[in-house]
C-alpha cells in the first residue's frame, strides 16, 4: 500500500519535482492520443453497460463532502468556546477533523475549478463541432470546462484525505475514486486526460493541505524522520468512553 505518511507522493521531493512535471506532461501527452478513441468507443457502448458509471459517477460531487463537514464545523468551533474541560477538547477535535475534510476535499476542487477556466477545453459534447482539442481559454462556460475533471479531483482528494487520517481505508476510498474516475468517460463529459489531470490535482491537493496542518501540529505531527502521522484523538475517546459508561 502507498505509503501516506511521506511528505509528498511518488518519492517527491526538492530535486524530483522537475521530472514528476515533465512526467505529468508526458502522460498528459500520450493519453491524448487516446482521448477521441477511448471518449467515443465508450459513448457508443449500449445503455445496459453505460448505466452503472451513470449511478457511480455522482461520488463525484463535491456537496455530498463538503455541506456536512462544514456544518460540523460550524457547530463544533463555538461549542469548543462555551464548554470546559474533556467537551471543550472533544469538541477542538471535532473542528479540527470537520475542517481537514473540508479543506482537503475542497482546496483541490477549488484549484481544479481555477484550471478548468484558464485551461478552457471543450469537453466531449463539442467533439461534433469543435473537435477533441478545442479550448476557451478563462472566459468559458461549462461546455468549455474539461480539463481536469472535478469528480475525479474530488473522489481522489477525498481517498487520500480520509487515508491520512485512517490509512487502512484508503484501499477502499481509492478504488471508489478510481472508478469515479473512469466513469467520466463513458458518461460523455470527459476525456482520459481530463481523468489523469483531476487525479494529480486531487492527490497533491489533498497532500498540500496534509502538510499545512502538520506544520501546525493540528490532527498531525511530524516525526524525526520526516514522516507525518496522524495525532490520536484522545478527548473524543475519552468522551466516547465516559458516553458508553
Amino acid at each position: 500500500m502507498t505509503d501516506l505518511t511521506k511528505p509528498w507522493p511518488l518519492g517527491l521531493d526538492g530535486r524530483r519535482w522537475p521530472l514528476f512535471c515533465l512526467g505529468v506532461v508526458i502522460g498528459v501527452a500520450l493519453l491524448s492520443q487516446l482521448d477521441i478513441w477511448a471518449s467515443r468507443g465508450a459513448i457508443g457502448w449500449p445503455d445496459q453497460w453505460r448505466a452503472p458509471f451513470f449511478f457511480i459517477t455522482d461520488y463525484g460531487l463535491s456537496d455530498w463532502v463538503l455541506i456536512p463537514s462544514l456544518v460540523v464545523f460550524v457547530l463544533a468551533v463555538p461549542a469548543a468556546l462555551l464548554l470546559r474541560r474533556l467537551s471543550r477538547l472533544a469538541a477542538i477535535e471535532v473542528a479540527l477533523l470537520s475542517g481537514f475534510i473540508f479543506l482537503g476535499v475542497g482546496i483541490p476542487g477549488l484549484i481544479a475549478n481555477l484550471l478548468k477556466r484558464l485551461v478552457g477545453r471543450g469537453r466531449p459534447s463539442e467533439f461534433e463541432i469543435s473537435g477533441a482539442f478545442s479550448f476557451q481559454n478563462f472566459v468559458n462556460d461549462w461546455r468549455f470546462q474539461s480539463f481536469p475533471s472535478g469528480h475525479t479531483t474530488t473522489a481522489i482528494a477525498l481517498a487520500f484525505t480520509i487515508g491520512f487520517l485512517w490509512p487502512r481505508l484508503f484501499p477502499l476510498f481509492f478504488v471508489v475514486g478510481a472508478l469515479v474516475g473512469l466513469s467520466r468517460v463513458p458518461v460523455g463529459m470527459h476525456y482520459p486526460t481530463d481523468v489523469f489531470g483531476g487525479l494529480i490535482v486531487g492527490m497533491l491537493g489533498a497532500y498540500l493541505v496534509r502538510n499545512l496542518f502538520a506544520r501546525r501540529r493540528w490532527l498531525f505531527e511530524t516525526r524525526p524522520d520526516g514522516r507525518i502521522v496522524p495525532r490520536r484523538f484522545v478527548a473524543l475517546r475519552r468522551a466516547f468512553q465516559r458516553a458508553r459508561a
